[in-house]
């Protein structure tokens, strides 16, 4: 897990470095005069824009060799850290060390190299656990990680800011989902996706106050594309508390072994949320059930594995005090069974 964290970090500065070098620098002719055009990524928009670095001179053809040397060494370093993550990626999966479901690290790993994980759009419910004992360096029970969908917590508020690498014609949740499999579509729901496979994706928000307020429900109203067929995100009371709590963001590894970037709420608000849930009447006894056991399993890794996120109710302000007061027993308890290094 230590050299997985070192090669995707790597990885990562590496994939930063290259995307400074996407477009491209030419000299090209206008009115008998050469100028140097530096085409790149409109990052609001995605289109292609070009800029003129002026006439052609020792200054511009010396600034020219350097981006063609600097986009070359960027490459370079680039393809090197691909070829440390596949070798990782061998490795992890000899160990088992394989967790998150491999079509919702394939969808967390496209959300991210567009640049909206963590930014308007973080993971809720059971795909969170991954990340939280990634981070613990423990396993929770297969019983309380089971999952075959990913729900998706889109944060109107924040602002959108896809890379510059997705083009006019990727900037919604349904294109993206189609760039990780083509099967794709949405259901009758309008929130939710399914591929061919059954895989669900659900995009959800928090229910406002008051209910009537507008705001974009989708990733294509919201910075992105015009897009009829993109996932209308569906308002659910009580999902203000994960949106409100700060990030929580680690690296797991998907079940083929590769490394997958998590971003999701604060583990003490997933706990206490969802011990709420568990209370909830118009949830089925079984998801009552599924509920209560994973606030129990995330309140127990905290007080066990992450000291540095005590108990304290002013972390948890944005919650109802009584309900706060009820979740304290779930980071007192001992360790359950279950748990493994």
């Amino acid at each position: 897990m230590v050299n997985s964290r070192q090669r995707f970090e790597g990885f990562r500065a590496a994939q930063k470095r290259a995307d400074g070098y996407r477009g491209s620098m030419v000299f090209s002719e206008t009115a008998g005069t050469d100028y140097l055009l530096r085409s790149y990524y409109d990052p609001k928009t995605g289109l292609r824009r070009q800029k003129s670095l002026g006439r052609r001179s020792a200054e511009t053809e010396a600034i020219k060799a350097a981006f063609d040397a600097g986009r070359d060494e960027a490459e370079a370093d680039l393809a090197a850290a691909r070829a440390a993550i596949e070798r990782q990626a061998a490795i992890n999966r000899a160990l088992g060390l394989g967790r998150v479901p491999d079509p919702g690290a394939r969808i967390l790993r496209a959300l991210d190299a567009a640049g909206v994980l963590g930014h308007g759009l973080r993971v809720v419910g059971t795909n969170a656990l991954f990340a939280y004992e990634a981070a613990a360096g423990i396993r929770f029970p297969v019983e309380v990680t089971t999952t075959e969908d990913i729900d998706i917590l889109f944060d109107a508020r924040a602002r959108l800011a896809f890379s510059v690498e997705e083009d006019q014609d990727g900037r919604s949740l349904l294109a993206l989902l189609r760039k990780v499999d083509r099967s794709f579509a949405r259901t009758s729901a309008a929130f939710r996706a399914r591929n061919r496979d059954g895989y669900l994706v659900d995009l959800i928000r928090p229910m406002r106050e008051p209910p009537w307020k507008t705001e974009p429900a989708s990733l294509a109203e919201h910075g992105g594309a015009p897009d009829a067929d993109d996932l209308a995100a569906v308002s659910v009371e009580g999902l203000n508390w994960q949106e409100n709590a700060p990030p929580f963001e680690a690296m797991a590894i998907d079940q083929r072994g590769y490394p997958t970037r998590i971003v999701a709420s604060d583990p003490r608000a997933f706990a206490v949320h969802k011990l709420w849930l568990s209370t909830r009447l118009d949830r089925a006894a079984e998801q009552r059930a599924r509920d209560l056991a994973q606030a129990r399993a995330v309140g127990q890794l905290v007080a066990s594995h992450m000291p540095h996120l005590p108990f304290d109710p002013k972390a948890l302000k944005n919650f109802p005090r009584p309900l706060v007061e009820a979740a304290m027993m779930l980071f007192a308890a001992e360790p359950e069974a279950g748990f493994s290094w």
